[in-house]
């Protein structure tokens, strides 16, 4: 089905030995909700799946506490357990999932070439990618101490549990407000912590931010720190008050999001695959394709609009049927 790679004594020893070569119908490169339901998808239409989940098996849902607005759960799932039961689904019906990182890429041809792990070559006929995006974070030790106690990047997400309490967003961009805005829906208070003097925002979602009477904006203020007793329970601010006068202030809040963006997962594929400014995979339209025939994108590497787990999942089974179409007429 496939012709093996020509490597020159050379290049082998730069490269990889003959024998670490392995030729398979669909490699899927990251797990998480949209590379799991791939593989459920591509395991049933028997395209034997081969999976690497990366560096953070499951995705960022590994690191949240409680789910409550992903279907088929009404008492509520923590994220590894939500993430376990993926697995557990793609691998009975035949998925091998295995343990790994794609390090480079070569889709300049019809076979796809992905080296894991710079050492191992996988020469698949399609791609699945589900590498996700990594939230930004400020990069204060209190942020991973108090994670998933009150510390969040998804307000979407997270939000409900906040419900009448006080909250804090850091950011002045889009995403920022946004989260702000959605955050005045349900809880009593939203600090909107940001470094300059103004905001980044659209015109629109900067006029709707101030104008909301639940919202206080902190004007230069950068955050130094958290506290609480195993949560959050507040925030210790510092604001510039001009030529090098600062001033410390602390804030009672209950949760603490981060509004400063996301990075897709998408370096290694940019060479081949067309990304937007940010860095989100292109796709055609309706579909998961990208401009790589065979090779498709799924879950939070190609959404910057919703990055929610259900839409995720349903862009992993978009992206297992492209696939199994893609090799029906390819072989037809």
């Amino acid at each position: 089905m496939f012709k093996p790679l020509d490597i020159n004594e050379n290049e082998e020893k730069k490269t990889v030995k003959p024998t670490d070569i392995e030729q398979v119908k669909c490699l899927i490169i990251g797990s998480g909700p949209a590379g799991y339901t791939a593989a459920i998808y591509a395991a049933r239409a028997n395209l034997c799946p081969v999976m690497y989940e990366g560096l953070q098996p499951g995705g960022q849902l590994t690191t949240t506490t409680e789910v409550e607005n992903y279907p088929g759960y009404p008492e509520g799932v923590t994220g590894p357990v939500m993430m376990e039961d993926l697995k557990k689904q793609a691998t009975r019906f035949g998925t091998d999932v295995r343990w790994g990182m794609a390090t480079k890429v070569d889709f300049s041809g019809e076979i796809h070439k992905v080296w894991i792990d710079d050492s191992k070559l996988i020469e698949a006929e399609t791609v699945i990618i589900a590498t996700g995006a990594t939230a930004k974070y400020l990069g204060l030790e209190d942020e991973k101490k108090y994670a998933g106690g009150g510390v969040s990047a998804c307000a979407t997400c997270d939000g409900f549990f906040y419900r009448g309490k006080d909250v804090a967003v850091v950011g002045g961009g889009d995403t920022a407000t946004e989260e702000a805005m959605y955050l005045a829906g349900l809880c009593n208070k939203v600090y909107l912590i940001v470094r300059r003097d103004e905001l980044r925002a659209s015109k629109v979602m900067a006029e709707r931010t101030m104008n909301t009477k639940n919202i206080e904006i902190l004007w230069k203020h950068q955050t130094k720190g958290l506290f609480g007793d195993g949560v959050v329970e507040g925030a210790t601010l510092v604001k510039n008050k001009g030529e090098e006068n600062e001033e410390e202030v602390t804030i009672k809040i209950d949760g603490f999001f981060l509004g400063i963006g996301h990075k897709p997962n998408s370096e290694i594929f940019a060479e081949y695959i067309d990304t937007n400014e940010i860095g989100y995979i292109k796709t055609i339209p309706g579909t998961s394709k990208t401009k790589v025939p065979g090779v498709f994108a799924c879950g939070d590497v190609q959404d910057d609009q919703y990055r929610q787990a259900v839409t995720a999942a349903g862009s992993g089974c978009m992206a297992a049927i492209d696939a199994e179409r893609y090799l029906s007429e390819k072989h037809a």
